[in-house]
């Protein structure tokens, strides 16, 4: 039903009089709650609140004009001071409705409602409602945290699933949340197990765990950025900060085979459900404490995590998918660095001390004892001395956990070539440890197995996260070179090399290489061919460069370079730009198109909001936010995916820069996500630079450790590590200073009676 314009709501008409320009502002259709309909002007400089009294009074309504809201009629969208101007600009369709107060009241009042048709109504309108300020602080004042609760609690199927989406979106917010304990989080760790769980009750169950992760003290808002160290800041008792790992992690364990759940899960045919349970673990890996550290890489492995994201790798995934998938890689390099660093101590670790036994006994060898008495063992494994902390010094647990899946591959294999080594003359021998830790300190470099990960590659590494497995064909390659070779032990160095060449040939465009092909690589190709591919390299290299002191050098200035990188492109969004408003290829056809084909967007000094304006043309923007009036919160970005929109029609015909397709997304394109909201913003840019600045450094800035998306990134941070690598060995090469290839500690002082002097 539609009625005759009520007037123009502006200042003055609230004084009685008329409005100075009225033909000039736009006119708006307002329904009411009883399906009235009227066209009305409403001045771009009222308050939300003055426009509603307005219309209230001229619609004769009687109650109160605070129990009144304005929405979109077309998604529902709250009216606010800070988006009327656009509502009213774009002649948006408003519905007059109750206040957000009043309908957190109603529908808590409907929580308790014995109607089931009224109860299910009121659930399914939470999970939109409760994203909006104003409703959530009555809903929490109303306690409604408790009966949300207690639905979860009590409900199953879809029910169940609409209280979950609305604790997730309300775990959205930095508030209201923080009397959640371990019992709920228990719950909600039983329903995700639970085989009998819908995929829409799993999808949100997973996501909250995920939420409750990374609540913990040291992701609070602080005055430092992501990925810096700090101390726990000092949080009010009722922070959601105070969650994390542990928490989540502990009810995991009480609910027996959660984890193996959700490492199950994305072999999902359910997209959503693979990309959730891939985030949670993101997040696990992300915010694994120490204490606990050991435990949960350890159920990982067990659990094949790193062969289910392989198969990931191999099946149709989408954007959010891939970037899921990278972070994962980016965690894992962390993990394996981690290990790297992980001293071998089998006096203090028990762990340690039964691999080092089955290494032992699976070779099947006998100790004996040399002409001073001392123990010949690992000697006759290859390695240099019988003190196992020493030799495992620079490869660490990874060398240690290396060595034993070698040995596993094929105990007997293994066993069979230690003998041989022994029936051999001692200069012949081929020292089989010492080419383990040799080959893990080779994948090690080729993967750049540094910390921070931020020089992680930009496409799928399904070789490196089978790191254990290319282990053991290397350790074939080593093996079956120094044989075909007759290497002497003069020689370990030259077959290292050949190695190191077949490594680079055979793990080259491992996204694309079936694991056949690699393996082709390594146990077919011949010595002399390898031989005089790695010479025609060595006149292009510095053998300098894969000495051990330079290679740590090299490791400290990539970290640096990263950290380097990463602080540029935090300051250009710092800067701010200007985006095209793109649009999601299969959306172009039923979404509304973007309001305005120009975007400035612009990061705060605190790094917590991206503050924009969409203009229909580049304009001047002041520093601070005062032309920004929008914003998107960092922290409700989960995901961002490249590659992902198209521009709209009026930006094709504007902008002849762009390509023409109006089906293929632009390559300098992408999109803001939430974990499963979709798109809070898809922008295009006009230049590889800008793309690479916003995309990395909005990656960089998040709380779970993000990884490189653009090659350009990647290429600054190690044309800076090669051209600082350079600088610092002028310095030794000009003096002619003679690199080691490895250092020596000399024997330990006598007694405690020493100091350090200072350098000068």
């Amino acid at each position: 039903m539609s009625t005759n314009n009520p007037g123009t709501l502006s200042p003055s008409a609230a004084n009685g009089t008329p409005p100075k320009s009225g033909g000039l502002i736009p006119t708006n259709n307002v329904t009411t709650k009883e399906g009235l309909t009227v066209r009305t002007r409403i001045d771009p400089t009222l308050t939300v609140e003055d426009v509603v009294r307005q219309l209230c009074v001229n619609l004769k309504v009687t109650d109160p004009s605070s129990h009144f809201a304005l929405r979109d009629r077309d998604t529902d969208e709250l009216v606010t001071s800070e988006n009327l101007r656009k509502k009213i600009k774009s002649k948006v369709h408003l519905r007059l409705v109750n206040a957000p107060h009043v309908e957190a009241a109603e529908i808590l009042r409907k929580l308790s409602s014995p109607d089931e048709k009224s109860f299910r109504m009121s659930l399914f309108s939470l999970q939109k409602y409760i994203k909006e300020e104003k409703f959530v602080q009555e809903f929490l004042n109303l306690d409604g945290l408790q009966a949300l609760v207690h639905v979860i609690y009590t409900e199953h199927g879809n029910i169940l699933a609409y209280a979950l989406t609305s604790m997730e979106n309300l775990m959205d917010l930095q508030y209201g949340w923080s009397t959640l304990n371990d019992e709920f989080i228990f719950k909600i760790v039983q329903i995700l197990a639970s085989p009998h769980s819908l995929v829409n009750v799993c999808r949100p169950a997973t996501a909250i765990l995920k939420k409750l992760v990374e609540a913990d003290p040291m992701s609070a808002p602080g005055p430092t950025v992501a990925g810096s160290s700090k101390s726990p800041p000092q949080l009010p008792p009722d922070s959601v900060y105070q969650f994390g790992f542990q928490c989540v992690f502990e009810q995991m364990q009480r609910g027996k085979g959660s984890l193996e759940t959700v490492v199950n899960r994305l072999g999902s045919a359910d997209t959503a459900m693979a990309l959730n349970s891939l985030m949670l673990v993101n997040s696990l890996l992300s915010h694994v404490s120490d204490a606990r550290w050991d435990d949960f890489i350890h159920q990982l492995d067990q659990l094949n995590v790193r062969k289910a994201v392989i198969s990931l790798m191999s099946s149709p995934v989408t954007d959010e998918l891939i970037s899921c998938v990278l972070d994962f890689q980016a965690n894992m390099i962390r993990v394996t660095y981690r290990k790297k660093t992980t001293l071998v101590e089998p006096h203090t670790e028990p762990i340690h001390d039964s691999l080092l036994q089955y290494i032992w006994d699976s070779s099947k060898l006998h100790w004996e004892a040399d002409e001073d008495g001392q123990q010949i063992k690992w000697r006759k494994l290859g390695f240099s001395s019988e003190n196992i902390i020493e030799e495992f010094q620079e490869v660490g647990l990874l060398g240690l956990e290396c060595l034993v899946n070698f040995v596993r591959n094929d105990a007997e294999f293994f066993s069979k070539v230690a003998l041989e080594q022994l029936s051999r003359p001692e200069e012949r021998r081929c020292p089989l440890a010492r080419a383990s830790n040799e080959i893990v300190e080779l994948l090690s470099e080729y993967w750049v197995i540094f910390a921070p990960a931020y020089s992680t590659p930009t496409t799928f590494q399904p070789f490196f996260l089978s790191f254990y497995k290319v282990h053991t064909l290397a350790m074939q390659f080593f093996l079956r070179m120094w044989s075909e070779s007759g290497s002497a032990r003069g020689d370990f160095g030259r077959i290292a090399a050949l190695t190191r060449s077949q490594v680079k040939v055979a793990l080259q465009g491992e996204h694309m290489k079936p694991w056949h092909k690699l393996e082709q690589d390594f146990l077919e190709c011949e010595y002399r061919a390898v031989r005089d591919r790695q010479m025609q390299e060595l006149e292009a290299e510095d053998d300098l460069l894969s000495k051990v002191p330079v290679r740590n050098l090299k490791e400290k200035l990539m970290r640096e370079s990263a950290e380097f990188v990463r602080q540029q492109r935090v300051q250009c969004l710092l800067q701010g730009a200007w985006f095209i408003n793109g649009v999601p290829p299969a959306q172009t056809g039923t979404l509304k198109r973007p309001s305005a084909p120009w975007r400035f967007m612009r990061l705060d000094n605190g790094h917590k909001y991206l503050h924009y304006v969409d203009s229909p043309a580049k304009f001047e923007v002041r520093s601070g936010s005062e032309d920004l009036p929008d914003r998107i919160e960092i922290a409700a970005i989960s995901q961002i995916a490249t590659g992902t929109c198209i521009p709209p029609s009026s930006a094709m015909h504007n902008h002849v820069d762009l390509p023409a397709s109006h089906t293929t997304p632009s390559p300098l394109s992408f999109s803001l996500l939430t974990a499963n909201e979709g798109s809070l913003a898809d922008h295009i840019v006009t230049d590889q630079s800008t793309w690479a600045d916003w995309t990395d450094g909005l990656n960089m800035l998040r709380r779970d450790g993000g990884h490189v998306t653009s090659d350009e990134t990647a290429g600054y941070i190690k044309a800076l590590t090669e051209i600082g690598l350079k600088i610092k060995l002028l310095d030794l090469t000009g003096e002619k200073v003679d690199i080691p290839s490895g250092l020596v500690a000399g024997p330990p002082p006598i007694n405690a009676d020493f100091f350090f002097s200072d350098l000068l």
